[in-house]
């Protein structure tokens, strides 16, 4: 057989898709990164009515080109720009409060599980809080390395891969960024304070989960 491991995974994604459309997400599946942009332009703008957008931590959708595209004043949004840093804190922090009135926020997830079911951690909850209500459409973009076999997997994955590597990225002084591994920490710089998992979309459709076919994001 001609290119096993993408056929591997165009297997498995179909899989996921199936068990998250059994779940009331609505899901699509992106050939590779640069093929989501044009899922969210072509495919999913146009079938919501969104009039302001704001964007929750992830490296996948800078990766994919969301943050910046979904900038251009052609779209008109109303832009919520958690992401500006050049503003002071308590600003960025008060942006992230009315991002969970806007219509459309745009995020990643840390894991999927194969029968559906999206699993987060946050160290302050402003993007897990989003995800769970407020914004009256979400769209999650999931990189195939964040699909594991169930929550425990998913949890461990969460805790001893993407929370410590997101601590080294972000240069805070945790145990975990020493030592790789969770350390159940009382560190006044904990990443993983606060969990969510969403087995179903409430209402049908609110989470739009785009699933990517390469590794991309922690």
């Amino acid at each position: 057989m001609e290119n096993p491991v993408d056929n591997f995974w165009k297997i498995r994604l179909l899989k996921v898709k199936d068990a998250l459309e059994g779940n009331n997400f609505d899901v699509y599946v992106a050939e590779g990164i640069e093929n989501v942009r044009s899922i969210v332009l072509d495919d999913i703008l146009p079938s919501i009515d969104a009039k302001s957008i704001a964007w929750g931590g992830s490296m996948t959708i800078t990766t994919a080109g969301l943050y910046e595209s979904l900038k251009d004043e052609r779209f008109g949004f109303h832009i919520i720009d958690t992401f500006d840093r050049s503003i002071p804190r308590e600003e960025v922090v008060e942006r992230r409060r009315r991002a969970l009135r806007a219509d459309l926020f745009v995020t990643g997830t840390n894991a999927v599980t194969e029968n559906g079911v999206l699993v987060n951690c946050d160290m302050i909850g402003n993007r897990v809080a989003a995800i769970t209500f407020g914004p009256r459409h979400v769209i999650i973009v999931v990189g195939r390395n964040k699909i594991v076999s169930n929550l425990d997997e998913a949890m461990m994955r969460i805790r001893n891969y993407a929370a410590p590597a997101n601590a080294m990225r972000l240069g805070f002084d945790t145990p975990c960024a020493t030592t790789s591994y969770c350390e159940d920490c009382k560190s006044p710089n904990r990443i993983c304070n606060i969990w969510t998992i969403t087995e179903k979309s409430f209402p049908r459709g609110r989470i739009k989960v785009i699933l990517v076919n390469e590794d991309v994001g922690l």
